[in-house]
């Protein structure tokens, strides 16, 4: 065989299914050792990564979870039913453990959170893409403590993906009427995830839901910076006002 016709097969599919530009460009970036075994597609949102998915076999997606419109764990969820063979590794903000365990469930091979070493990271993409599963030693160790009762719990372990979602958007100031243009759903639907929500945790009002959220570091993250080398552009200084 010609190298032409070899080439494009031994080059695996990785897809990169982050909102913000600036963090594929640093994944890029951070995966240029291994990049020449790797032919890198990338997907702004989960809608356009099916569509890519549809279109094309991948060997592995890197995921956030994270993501407007589809949110990260429904993404693996579609992944797995209709490309079973493609592997899922999750790059997230989220440390806590009990986003781990929702993303091993939706389906997910590895977990990595965005502010692991570049090393860490390409370790896991071998891992995960030769059949195996990662997670970081101390996040392991954390699942495991909750899976056996050795730590208890937060109250928001009982919501759902869907809940815990609409608690992330609440806690990070959105209205109602955004949350449901955003993850296209009815203000009646939000209004009754709102209401659940409350119930579950034990709240009396959206005041004590956001305090709560602030004290468990669930705050929906839209900045997209914290990825491993990837920075935030500076902050312009406000104009000195002229005295009058």
């Amino acid at each position: 065989m010609t190298r032409s016709a070899v080439s494009p097969r031994t080059r695996r599919g990785l897809l990169l299914v982050d909102d913000h530009t600036i963090v594929r460009e640093g994944l890029k970036r951070i995966l240029e050792p291994i990049a020449g075994d790797w032919a890198v597609t990338e997907a702004g949102t989960g809608f356009q990564a099916l569509e890519f998915l549809r279109n094309q076999p991948f060997d592995l997606a890197i995921v956030d979870l994270s993501m407007p419109g589809m949110s990260g764990l429904e993404l693996i969820r579609r992944i797995k039913a209709a490309k079973p063979p493609t592997a899922v590794l999750v790059l997230s903000m989220h440390a806590e453990e009990q986003y781990a365990l929702r993303a091993f469930k939706a389906g997910a091979n590895g977990y990595v959170t965005k502010d692991s070493a570049a090393a860490e990271l390409i370790a896991a993409v071998h891992k995960v893409a030769a059949g195996g599963a990662y997670v970081s030693a101390s996040l392991a160790e954390r699942v495991v403590q909750q899976l056996s009762g050795g730590v208890q719990a937060p109250r928001h372990t009982e919501l759902s993906d869907r809940e815990l979602e609409v608690l992330q958007r609440i806690v990070a100031g959105e209205r109602l009427t955004d949350i449901a243009q955003a993850l296209h759903l009815s203000i009646k639907t939000v209004s009754t995830h709102k209401s659940r929500i409350l119930d579950k945790l034990q709240l009396t009002s959206t005041a004590a839901l956001i305090r709560y959220g602030f004290e468990h570091q669930l705050a929906k993250d839209d900045s997209g910076y914290g990825l491993l080398e990837a920075e935030p552009p500076p902050v312009r200084s406000k104009p000195a006002r002229r005295p009058t």
